[in-house]
């Protein structure tokens, strides 16, 4: 990604500024993260790989205060904010947040969060990682009709693209149990084996949290809160912080909402939840910034997907002028 001319550089600087604001004015942008990629993969193009994510980092360092999230959401409540003041995160727990994403935040003197769902450590995998593994390794033709999930002809990438797409929007929103069983389905009908060093282990999420990466935690198992009952939600919530303070010996002090938008797949119900829970703020997927009157159980999240640094830094500030307050209004129907 070519970084910015000299003007474009004063102009990020310029209008981040003057979009953000500081103090009690300020805006506070968190940036959501899932894989750091060692190379392109053609079916995760949503994903940067190193260079792409580099790049990204690059520009945060030279054009915006990177910190740690614990301390800028105590800035924002405290109205201590100042201008251009961006986090970096990550969800679920990936083994290249550690193994790519790690050297390159360290070498800039970056900090992050990684929200983690143990219950996938040490060789798990998530159900939408094994449809899209195993459409990976589908032969030419996939005949799920039997599951009531489709046929597909995959000749090329973006076909496998669109299958598993289609694949998973018709699995994500049912029971956990039940969308595991037919991800596992799927798996057994493709017969190849699938990769199981996805997620990361209990030494790599150490391994972070002694660099100084903050680990949050994001349920044990991902369920879409929403489709769950109050108490498998609250023993998902609870549980999670639990494991993962035990692992680490040391508080765990923040929570993500699994996929994360407010009133589809996270309610009121679990708003309270992880407040119940002693977590000292959570996070959304909600798009835009938070300021000094958001909920800060409900914090927005930008997902960077753009591949040239005038459109990456563009977006991120025009992030600042959409600012958040509350979201989940509704009760959990789980």
């Amino acid at each position: 990604m070519k970084p910015p001319s000299t003007f474009e550089s004063l102009l990020i600087r310029l209008c981040g500024s003057v979009m953000a604001g500081r103090g009690n004015s300020a805006a506070l942008l968190v940036m959501i993260y899932h894989r750091v990629l060692a190379q392109r993969d053609p079916l995760l193009p949503s994903e940067p790989d190193a260079a792409t994510f580099a790049s990204h980092m690059d520009l945060l360092a030279r054009h915006f205060i990177t910190l740690p999230l614990t301390e800028a959401v105590g800035r924002l409540r405290a109205g201590t904010l100042p201008a251009r003041a961006v986090c970096v995160t990550f969800d679920d727990g990936y083994a290249n947040n550690c193994e790519v994403a790690l050297p390159i935040l360290a070498a800039r003197g970056i900090p992050a969060t990684v929200f983690v769902a143990p219950g996938f450590l040490n060789g798990g995998r998530m159900f939408n990682d094994t449809i899209i593994e195993a459409v990976r390794r589908a032969p030419a033709e996939l005949d799920l009709r039997g599951y009531d999930l489709g046929y597909f002809q995959l000749p090329d990438a973006a076909a496998r693209i669109r299958a598993f797409e289609q694949i998973l929007t018709k699995l994500k929103y049912r029971a956990p149990r039940e969308r595991v069983s037919m991800a596992n389905a799927v798996a057994e009908q493709v017969n190849a084996r699938l990769p199981d060093d996805l997620m990361m282990s209990d030494a790599q999420v150490r391994q972070l949290h002694r660099s100084g990466i903050e680990i949050g935690a994001h349920t044990m198992t991902h369920p879409i809160l929403c489709s769950v009952d109050v108490e498998t939600a609250r023993s998902e919530i609870t549980d999670s912080r639990r494991a993962l303070e035990e692992m680490l010996d040391a508080p765990v002090r923040s929570f993500a909402y699994p996929n994360g938008r407010p009133g589809t797949d996270y309610a009121a119900t679990h708003v309270a939840l992880a407040r119940e829970a002693g977590f000292d703020f959570a996070v959304s997927t909600a798009w835009g910034a938070a300021t000094i009157r958001s909920d800060l159980f409900q914090i927005p999240r930008v997902a960077p997907w753009d591949l040239t640094a005038r459109r990456f830094a563009a977006r991120m500030v025009r992030a600042y002028r959409q600012r958040r307050v509350a979201y989940a209004d509704r009760e959990s129907t789980g």
